[in-house]
């Protein structure tokens, strides 16, 4: 009986707590079908009384060029990261060049960079170098996030991949370039899913990066297409809600669909067998 009511009481707080965490996001399509007139409304209405698809027909009018700027820019940013970060991951794991260590310690130190001082960066570079308010600088510019994160991601996998599958592959003929194609990266699969999610996510939600290289860019993604709704004197809090709600679907969907895969790539390497 003791057990039974603990673990009532353990489900009834997990309960609690996870409304209280998801509490916002409700609130954000609650308010994405309220009407402007009952935005100030004391107390507010907890379910949309007078509901109005106002804010999602903005979306559909006004948000198309962002959310594929965005799809761009994240998908970009996600090949990016592969390409560096793969090869760079295989060979600290499995080549151990000299100075690997150092090397890592550098990553790792390059993730507490604050991404203002990188914008502030990438802006002069990009001013002298006429990349500023493009969709390629954006790319490069999200990618210095996500690669020191994917190296060591990738390379607490590939640490991991047995020894013996790299000698047979040897035996086999296959040189280091070779091998890493054939036979590491399939074995990775885990790890590539995870590094492309994380990636995508940090992309599509960027807006240091996008307010501070483009800003008078021809192709913003949505986290700008969001911030034009806020003005000085107007604040369509309707249209801005139901756009975060729209943007917040392929994140979701992405999420639903890769958990598992995520799961496995971020606790790999954590045993040694």
């Amino acid at each position: 009986m003791t057990k039974t009511r603990r673990a009532w009481w353990r489900t009834g707080l997990g309960v609690v707590f996870t409304a209280l965490m998801l509490f916002p996001v409700y609130w954000m399509i609650n308010v994405s079908f309220t009407r402007d007139q009952d935005m100030r409304k004391s107390p507010p209405y907890w379910f949309p009384v007078h509901g109005t698809l106002e804010g999602y027909r903005a979306v559909l009018e006004q948000q198309g060029p962002y959310l594929a700027t965005s799809l761009v820019v994240g998908l970009g940013t996600v090949a990016l990261t592969l390409v560096i970060a793969a090869p760079a991951a295989y060979s600290l794991a499995k080549l151990r060049p000299r100075g690997g260590g150092v090397l890592s310690f550098v990553l790792l130190i390059a993730q507490m960079i604050p991404g203002v001082i990188m914008a502030m960066g990438f802006y002069a570079i990009y001013l002298s170098t006429g990349v500023l308010n493009t969709v390629p600088g954006l790319i490069v510019a999200d990618s210095t996030l996500a690669v020191p994160f994917a190296v060591l991601i990738f390379t607490a996998f590939m640490s991991g991949i047995p020894e013996e599958l790299m000698q047979a592959a040897r035996v086999d003929g296959a040189g280091a370039l070779r091998t890493f194609w054939s036979v590491v990266l399939p074995v990775s699969r885990n790890s590539v899913i995870t590094v492309s999610l994380f990636a995508f996510l940090w992309a599509w939600s960027d807006f240091v990066f996008a307010s501070t290289l483009d800003q008078g860019g021809g192709h913003q993604p949505i986290t700008l297409g969001i911030y034009h709704y806020i003005g000085n004197n107007n604040q369509e809090w309707n249209a801005i809600m139901a756009t975060a709600v729209v943007a917040s679907i392929p994140a979701t969907v992405l999420l639903v669909i890769a958990q598992r895969y995520v799961a496995a790539g971020v606790t790999a390497g954590a045993v040694k067998d």
